[in-house]
């Protein structure tokens, strides 16, 4: 088969709701613009992954939404066609709520499955010879030796200036010292990395001289073990980086966690964003400029407005406080006062009695989900009606369902509500970075 048909059966997978079945089209084949699912039946780790229920996966991954809540606490400080890159959860594999991207550095191409997150502005990934990165998913490093477009970037140019904790000479040798950082990820890891150079693949865009953080060192539990991809607003991240082939605008669909293959989609650029979608301002926030905040006004449990606080939603530049969307935050978490009165009126319409399930505290008798109401978010110009999958989770058994939020740990930051990818997922996201703008709209991606 042609590639230029290959892709054209691919797009129209992706864009057209996936109308394709397996006949048609093998969800495992791969080609060009194929990712292999980490967490799926067409992986090859699938043999290393532990099979687990829905619901003891999500339970199993929003154990470490308290690390993660931390980490985002301490942040400081037109083309032609579209180009689509699939999305897949990494549930299993990684042990976090992440979704991940396949892409490719190197020339040739060596394939890298990349951790998705919109609240980081670093791209790194692990590279032979690291101490300390992962050693148990296969082809998880990059081999710098191997590429004929590889360069280090030294401490004498602007990108080095740029990384986040970098560390150069204080004087200047001859020749300059190669650019090194040290970060710190997801609340309990860290890494020092050098910044080099080489060719990212992204689909079909070849983007030469992309800059990016190649692991030396590592340590701590949290570091997604194949490489982060970055999508925040930071100089260093994709989405800066590309600003002249991506206009500053990207979306992403994010599958169920009951989705086996890489359904969903990473779309990059404007073209072929949805032409119907509506918005609600970016809010940025100098002090924590990696952040995506939107502007929450309010909560809804079925017809009822909830009473909340407004200083409770308000953003506040100098404090942290307010909302933010992220793709790495498993379940939706608002501070205390908010989300206890979001549960105060959702048990009031549902039938109980209510127990608790790991993270989930208001949990029923899964018979009574059809009282269940909708919740709905109310941001500046954009109400988001939350699907009730977005809503509701249910036991392994079957036999309970559970409010699908929870309340924000006492030992996290007590100011930040987090809309969180499992209230994200079979909506596709649109960031519109110049015009500071976000964009939700229903679309399914789910593909199982």
């Amino acid at each position: 088969m042609a590639s230029s048909t290959l892709r054209f059966i691919f797009f129209s997978a992706i864009l057209l709701s996936f109308t394709l079945t397996t006949s048609t089209r093998d969800p495992c084949a791969t080609d060009d613009l194929s990712i292999i699912p980490i967490n799926s039946k067409c992986s090859p780790f699938a043999a290393n992954h532990i099979s687990r229920s829905v619901i003891d996966t999500v339970l199993h991954m929003a154990s470490a939404d308290s690390l993660r809540l931390n980490y985002l606490s301490s942040l400081v400080a037109g083309k032609p066609n579209p180009t689509s890159v699939p999305v897949a959860s990494a549930n299993n594999l990684l042990h976090t709520g992440n979704y991940v991207v396949r892409a490719s550095f190197g020339t040739p191409p060596q394939i890298n499955y990349m951790v998705l997150d919109t609240s980081s502005d670093a791209i790194w990934l692990p590279c032979s010879g690291c101490s300390g990165c992962s050693t148990s998913v296969v082809a998880s490093s990059f081999t710098p030796n191997a590429s004929s477009t590889y360069s280090t970037v030294s401490c004498s140019t602007a990108q080095c200036t740029q990384a986040r904790g970098l560390t150069c000479p204080s004087s200047s040798p001859s020749p300059p010292a190669v650019c090194s950082f040290n970060h710190s990820y997801g609340g309990d890891s860290s890494f020092s990395a050098s910044l080099v150079q080489d060719t990212l693949t992204l689909a079909s865009d070849v983007i030469p001289n992309f800059s990016f953080g190649c692991l030396t060192s590592a340590s701590g539990s949290s570091l997604p073990p194949q490489g982060l991809m970055g999508l925040g607003r930071g100089p260093m991240s994709l989405i800066s980086q590309t600003s002249s082939l991506y206009s500053g605008v990207f979306s992403y669909c994010l599958p169920s966690f009951r989705s086996y293959f890489f359904s969903g989609s990473l779309q990059l650029g404007p073209a072929g964003q949805p032409s119907t979608i509506r918005y609600t301002p970016l809010l940025r926030n100098p002090r924590r400029p990696s952040l995506y905040y939107v502007n929450l006004t309010g909560v809804s449990v079925g017809s009822v407005h909830v009473p909340i606080n407004v200083t409770y939603l308000s953003f506040d530049s100098n404090t942290g406080a307010g909302t933010i969307i992220d793709s790495g935050t498993v379940i939706t978490r608002f501070i205390q006062p908010v989300y206890e009165a979001i549960r105060l009126e959702f048990r009031k319409q549902v039938k109980g009695p209510f127990s608790a399930l790991g993270a989930f505290d208001t949990c029923f008798v899964a018979e009574n989900k059809k009282m269940a109401p909708k919740i709905t978010l109310h941001m500046t110009s954009l109400d988001l009606v939350l699907p009730m999958e977005n809503t509701l989770i249910h036991s392994s058994a079957g036999t309970q369902a559970c409010l699908s939020m929870a309340g924000i740990p006492r030992n996290s930051n007590a100011v930040l509500n987090v809309i969180a990818n499992l209230q994200q997922q079979n909506l596709r996201i649109l960031f519109d970075v110049p015009n500071s703008r976000l964009g939700i709209a229903p679309e399914s991606c789910n593909y199982s």
